[in-house]
């Protein structure tokens, strides 16, 4: 008789799996992913990884959903919290812990494109992308409407499309990022436009 896993490894075997998947489709892109890349790099068998996900699809939906479930989670409880600053939280959003523009890009930006693009006509992925989106521009939507009730930011502009505007800045750096070559690649240069004109939008002064 096979002794009895328990829930905990199994999440944490699924855990270590979307690691070692994440870090594939980082180098290879998500078309160039297969599942036999995920299971060497993960070190488990081909049962073991069709035992949590169906193909590579769902694999990459995994990924993508755990960022931003997290990143969901995170925003609500720092939103519930006594928020000193709308603008620091809205920059962590955008640029991450360092709060500030950079020449680095979410490394899982170009597999991104690669999967939304190559499904765009597929309706289960055309779904997901739009509920996927919907998930974003609440996130933002969030901070800028905390921020404008409490009078940090300018009412001036809807919220919503606030929260689109950095949305549609961010996906165009990805694709800046996918076709150019590197030399050409202003994503600090933008960034730092891009916090000018918010600064501006929210009538936020200099920080």
């Amino acid at each position: 008789m096979s002794p009895r896993v328990s829930q905990e490894h199994l999440e944490q075997r699924r855990a270590d799996i979307l690691e070692a998947a994440k870090q594939v489709f980082i180098e290879q892109g998500y078309e160039r992913t297969t599942m036999k890349h995920v299971m060497d790099a993960a070190k488990v068998s081909r049962g073991g990884l069709y035992q949590y996900f169906a193909n590579k699809e769902d694999l990459f939906e995994s990924l993508l959903e755990n960022n931003i479930s997290s990143t969901s989670k995170d925003n609500q409880e720092k939103l519930d919290e006594k928020v000193e600053s709308y603008w620091d939280l809205l920059l962590l959003r955008i640029f991450g812990e360092e709060r500030e523009p950079d020449d680095k890009i979410d490394p899982l930006a170009p597999s991104h494109l690669e999967f939304f693009i190559t499904g765009r006509n597929d309706e289960r992925r055309k779904q997901y992308g739009q509920n996927r989106y919907y998930q974003g521009l609440k996130i933002y939507a969030d901070v800028l409407k905390a921020g404008q009730e409490s009078g940090e930011f300018s009412s001036k502009y809807d919220c919503e499309i606030l929260a689109r505007t950095i949305i549609s800045f961010i996906d165009g750096l990805a694709l800046d990022d996918a076709i150019l070559p590197k030399q050409d690649i202003k994503i600090k240069e933008q960034s730092v436009m891009f916090v000018t004109y918010l600064k501006t939008a929210l009538g936020v002064s200099s920080q």
